[in-house]
């Protein structure tokens, strides 16, 4: 499980002698605060563990207030060393330049304060990570849960997976759909959108960006331009409106809008957005159907298979650094392409038989790339694919 591997890579940093900062970024809900506490029990280390997210209107002052705390239990314990963890550290006003200026203090008086901070959005964190702490600090991403950890904790099958979705949190719940429905919609996604994006930043059309969450879930799979998509909102601003929207969407481990490959950065960032989530938990726990039920529409179930596997790349190209990109030429498409180093992948989904396409061979001839991958029916099983690291496809 991947816990375990960030679980042994944070213990070996930690028990080095004090060098920088250790950031944990990553959505809510994959496992942040368990894997600390986890850490905090393996070491045992004297430590301070606090959430700005539990206190109203937390400042530089609350925050100094916590680093005196642990420098007193420092002194009076007796301690070489010990260690503050700090979670949803993005909540707090200017906490890059205090982080900083504390740290900076400790250097210099050769006190063994360890620090790891936490946080759910990349966006917030990696202002403040690159504008003050630059030489301070090493990160470590957590991304939601893959097929392979949600088998090895809960015992789930790929189809419970691809349905379900990767949020170990709410594992226990899956036998009462309604509930896990529930619990999915206003413990995740109203808690991710509210204290995440909108009480973070200034958003001037907050129903918009709900609204376009929403669409992108029912869209998740399917490329749809930015002007077919201010058509389908209510007061949708205009199109630089929803990009932005997206942007943040995407930086909260949402939903994601890939962009597609043309070979070119420019053609790429003008290119009409993919629709990805996260996640799949964030498609079905807003469709009516149940997991029995989706299972005997075979289309529909083809495209919650098809968010998984998009979801299972992105996840991975997060830690794994690739980049996952869609083509389209004419009526020609491939689902996915990945890219790392030079190495070119075209990857198709299908889910009824099917052979080599005509967009894959489209794009087999323009661009010649590495590997070309079928998964489905007729080519490597989707269920085995989940199983997968997709980095290994470049080896």
């Amino acid at each position: 499980m991947f816990e375990r591997i960030h679980l042994q890579h944070l213990t070996t940093r930690l028990k080095e002698p004090r060098q920088f900062i250790q950031v944990i970024l990553g959505p809510r809900q994959v496992g942040k605060t368990t894997l600390v506490h986890q850490l905090i029990d393996k070491l045992k280390m004297q430590s301070h563990f606090v959430s700005a997210d539990a206190v109203g209107a937390t400042n530089a002052t609350w925050l100094r207030q916590q680093w005196e705390t642990v420098r007193l239990k420092q002194t009076m314990g007796g301690n070489k060393e010990v260690l503050l963890v700090i979670d949803e550290i993005q909540k707090i006003n200017n906490w890059s330049e205090t982080v900083k200026a504390l740290w900076d203090e400790d250097t210099k008086q050769q006190k063994e304060v360890k620090v790891i901070l936490l946080g759910s959005s990349r966006m917030m964190l990696q202002m403040g990570l690159t504008e003050s702490l630059a030489g301070r600090f090493e990160t470590t991403f957590m991304t939601h849960w893959s097929y392979a950890e949600m088998h090895a904790a809960f015992g789930w099958t790929p189809e419970q997976f691809v349905w379900f979705g990767g949020y170990p949190g709410s594992a226990t719940l899956i036998n009462d759909e309604l509930r896990w429905k529930n619990y999915v919609q206003t413990a995740l996604i109203e808690t991710s959108v509210s204290k995440d994006i909108l009480m973070m930043t200034r958003i001037d059309k907050p129903a918009l960006l709900k609204k376009l969450f929403e669409l992108g879930c029912i869209y998740s799979g399917q490329i749809i331009s930015y002007t077919k998509i201010l058509g389908q909102l209510q007061d949708a601003g205009n199109t630089t409106t929803l990009a932005h929207y997206l942007h943040l969407l995407n930086e909260s481990g949402l939903l994601t809008g890939i962009e597609k490959y043309a070979g070119t950065v420019l053609r790429k960032r003008s290119s009409s957005p993919k629709f990805q989530v996260y996640n799949t938990a964030l498609i079905s726990s807003q469709r009516t159907e149940t997991f029995s039920e989706i299972l005997q529409q075979p289309k529909q179930w083809g495209r919650m298979v098809e968010s998984a596997i998009g979801a299972h790349l992105i996840n991975t190209s997060i830690t794994r650094n690739f980049s996952v990109y869609y083509w389209r030429e004419g009526n020609h498409e491939v689902d996915f392409v990945i890219e790392k180093a030079g190495k070119l992948i075209g990857i198709e989904v299908k889910s009824s038989e099917a052979s080599v396409t005509k967009g894959m061979d489209a794009f087999q001839k323009k661009y010649n790339p590495t590997k070309v991958l079928l998964i489905g029916k007729g080519g490597f099983s989707w269920e085995d694919f989940l199983k997968m690291d997709p980095n290994s496809l470049f080896l």
